[in-house]
């Protein structure tokens, strides 16, 4: 049987624990928002696509990977999760935060850099190829696809300097 010193002592231990989970950092993702501008369009198409694990409508994005800028790593991801290629604009369209499941019952926080990347053509083999279902579709749509409030707003905004120069 425990003493109640030594109960006392490891619950003081599994607070702090999930004192200091909580107070981590975010962890740094960065994502290409894929978009092309169809023959004789003014609005552009976005690409969504799912995610492997549940099923929910997102942009391609992953981990850092070593000193590549995040615009490289934006065009990598975009590759590999949805075989396109393209021009990653090298500035920043902004951040989105959302929760990555590591486990059933653990998740951490990312914040995501979002580039856009304007493709320019397709492969037809590429690393994850069947492993999500992708579309092209209009701002809107992706907009109403995504869950996380800033991914939209981003979309939106995005979207928006379409319009001003068809004006």
């Amino acid at each position: 049987m425990i003493g109640a010193q030594a109960e006392l002592s490891i619950l003081s231990g599994i607070s702090e624990s999930v004192r200091l989970l909580f107070r981590r950092p975010r962890r740094g993702q960065f994502a290409a928002l894929c978009y092309r501008l169809p023959q004789g369009q003014i609005t552009p198409e976005i690409l969504v696509l799912t995610s492997r694990d549940t099923g929910r409508w997102v942009i391609p994005k992953g981990w850092p990977m070593g000193a590549k800028p995040g615009y490289e790593v934006a065009k990598q991801e975009a590759m590999e999760e949805a075989g396109v290629l393209g021009e990653a604009e090298r500035e920043s369209l902004g951040t989105f935060c959302y929760k990555k499941n590591i486990s059933d019952d653990f998740a951490v926080a990312c914040e995501v850099q979002v580039y856009a990347l304007r493709v320019t053509s397709a492969l037809d083999e590429f690393k994850e190829k069947g492993k999500r279902k992708i579309e092209w579709v209009p701002p809107a749509i992706a907009e109403s696809r995504v869950r996380e409030p800033q991914l939209k707003r981003l979309i939106h905004r995005f979207a928006e300097r379409f319009d001003s120069a068809a004006a």
